[in-house]
């Protein structure tokens, strides 16, 4: 039997990312997701790594760019301010092809917000919140056990195609303790080798072809190189749309009305479905894991057999925006949320679709 530990959202980052091979974390503290920064402060060391609370989130993010670029894996993390400081360095780590795992522990906005649990920040993961043309991978964990394994998959994901990768949490998540299994802290795979790395001319041996090898990571190109690049990284993001998207579906075979929702919400709304479920009312959840690239073709092919599509975020509006593009008018996409920190509670949802969708107790 797997090994069980009770351990908190923000931790559980921490520690499958030194797992996974983190070497270097820059940081700078600030709610909800400081005890991921104070954990990485404690192991970190212990541990062969390095650790550094930088004097801004702007510098934290700068050497993560530089650390990354010499093939260590490194990160970073912070909460939606403080993301919002790190956006021209995340635009130039795109630019250079460096990968590196950024979190974002998101809190309610805009301006300084509040700290409490919100999804307000999707429109900047997804959209890519610097200038310019980039996307980076973008993932949305609902359970503390999936705080550890998207850490892991993050790393991968961004070292196999050279795009920085994101999670995307919450309070709620970062804060929460459960029992999770002790392996799905651990690494499936090995790091990958990183030809491209910043290393230097090391001194491999007179007959050895490496000796000679200089690699620098650049990014400002001439107006011709520019277009060029751009047009390369559009393929990949292309590519990356076909091959990399993950989502879950539950209870959608029968389903009349499918909630999309991603994050905790997804986790109460999984619970509603139950409820509703055992009334005898059909209905179903989808799940994005890959907030980008965001999985557009399996949303599309339910939308084709369910009466309506209900988003449910703890923001304004921002996902139903996908939903929107992925459903493409096939069926009606309805949403609910609520920005602010306000959470509808399992209960609340299934009385909202009941009454919505199915007239009330029947």
């Amino acid at each position: 039997m797997s090994k069980r530990i009770l351990i908190k959202g923000n931790q559980a980052i921490g520690e499958a990312a030194m797992r996974a091979g983190c070497k270097a974390y820059f940081g700078y503290p600030i709610t909800p997701q400081s005890e991921l920064l104070e954990y990485m402060a404690e192991q970190m060391p212990k541990r062969g790594g390095v650790f550094v609370q930088s004097e801004s989130e702007l510098a934290g993010a700068s050497m993560v760019y530089a650390a990354a670029g010499t093939g260590v894996r490194a990160m970073t993390s912070s909460s939606s301010p403080g993301i919002s400081l790190m956006q021209e360095v995340l635009s130039c780590t795109c630019a250079a092809e460096v990968p590196a795992l950024w979190v974002n522990i998101s809190r309610g906005g805009p301006g300084m917000g509040r700290i409490v649990p919100a999804q307000s920040d999707y429109f900047q993961a997804t959209r890519g919140g610097g200038h310019g043309d980039y996307r980076m991978f973008v993932l949305g964990p609902s359970t503390v056990r999936e705080m550890a394994e998207l850490t892991i998959l993050a790393f991968e994901l961004a070292e196999k195609w050279r795009v920085p990768a994101m999670l995307l949490g919450d309070a709620m998540t970062g804060q929460c303790m459960e029992s999770i299994e002790e392996e799905c802290l651990e690494p499936k795979n090995p790091p990958s080798e990183k030809p491209w790395a910043a290393t230097g001319m090391k001194e491999f041996g007179e007959d050895d072809p490496r000796t000679e090898i200089h690699r620098i990571l650049n990014h400002p190109y001439t107006d011709p190189e520019l277009i060029e690049q751009n047009k390369r990284f559009t393929e990949k993001y292309n590519r990356i749309c076909r091959e990399e998207i993950r989502w879950e579906e539950y209870m959608t075979g029968d389903a009349e009305i499918i909630v999309a929702a991603f994050g905790i919400v997804a986790r109460f709304a999984k619970t509603a479905v139950d409820l509703l479920r055992a009334e005898g009312f059909k209905v179903g959840l989808f799940r994005p894991i890959t907030l980008w690239p965001y999985p557009s073709e399996p949303l599309a092919k339910l939308a084709k057999n369910c009466r309506t599509i209900l988003t449910m975020e703890m923001n304004e509006g921002q996902m139903v925006e996908d939903v929107r593009l992925a459903v493409n008018g096939v069926c009606p996409v309805d949403f609910d949320g609520h920005g602010g920190g306000y959470i509808l509670n399992p209960f609340e949802m299934a009385e909202l679709i009941k009454s919505k969708y199915f007239g009330g107790n029947e």
